[in-house]
């Protein structure tokens, strides 16, 4: 029987010093890593334009915002703010959870009140909206609880508070909508589509921040309670859709990877055209 080759102490301490430059390597890697996902692509907010035929009068430029989780006018608030004077919506819609997982949540209102567009600024809460305390948005701001308004006089917009912490009211928030007028159904929950699809013809929601932190081959890591088998982005259900945005801000951790905050433009186009 042959033996092999006893190692010498020489040998066992370059063995050692490469286990030690491996781990090292990936301690460096991980730190750039955590770097970029708290440094980086929290503020580095992807723009998406989409377009939509409908039966409006004329062309419609709404500004989609959701779950900003703001506690004031930080880096991420101010580019958004930024973004939004450069397309200059028509109207700006949130969906739902301004307020912050953790901190003082009247912060979020010196962000809401630099919104500013046309034809209004109107937001449907979120579940963090209700679990934190509540305060009143500026003047600026409002709140669709239940409710529709109307944009233009085939267009009107479907508020429903939020299906996780709420109670909302699909019967109330249609109510008074006249017969042929095109729908757009606010609400927080992208699971709320499920129930909501029949009475809309477009709906926006968010929730998700479309997994925050998501991995090559994997996605999201992690989805909270009331996304259902939604994540981010288009959905049918019949005749209707819905876009599900990745939000603006960070939940119960300040980190994105892979997976940037999105302002989504949506411009509803008359069908003549």
């Amino acid at each position: 029987m042959s033996v092999g080759p006893i190692p010498t102490r020489a040998g066992a301490r370059l063995s050692i010093f490469r286990v030690g430059r491996l781990l090292g390597g990936l301690l460096v890697a991980g730190l750039l890593v955590l770097g970029y996902a708290h440094f980086v692509e929290p503020v580095w907010i992807e723009v998406t334009h989409l377009e939509i035929r409908a039966p409006a009068q004329r062309r419609l430029k709404i500004a989609h915002l959701s779950d900003l989780h703001s506690h004031g006018l930080g880096r991420t608030e101010r580019r958004m703010l930024e973004l939004l004077a450069t397309e200059r919506p028509d109207v700006i819609v949130i969906t739902g959870d301004n307020a912050p997982n953790d901190g003082d949540p009247s912060g979020a209102n010196s962000v809401l009140a630099e919104l500013h567009a046309p034809l209004g600024v109107y937001m449907v809460l979120g579940n963090w909206d209700h679990w934190r305390p509540r305060t009143t948005p500026p003047a600026n701001v409002r709140i669709l609880n239940n409710e529709n308004a109307r944009l233009l006089d085939s267009v009107f917009l479907v508020g429903v508070d939020d299906n996780l912490s709420g109670r909302p009211d699909l019967y109330s928030a249609v109510d008074g909508i006249p017969p042929g007028a095109y729908r757009i159904g606010l609400f927080h929950t992208p699971d709320f589509f499920d129930r909501a699809a029949a009475d809309v013809q477009l709906a926006l929601a968010g929730h998700t921040h479309g997994g925050q932190v998501r991995l090559p081959g994997l996605g999201a890591l992690w989805l909270p309670p009331g996304s259902g088998s939604y994540v981010q982005g288009w959905y049918e259900r019949g005749s209707a859709r819905m876009y599900v945005s990745r939000g603006i801000g960070s939940s119960i951790f300040p980190l994105r990877f892979l997976c940037r905050p999105e302002l989504v433009i949506i411009e509803l186009m008359p069908l003549g055209q």
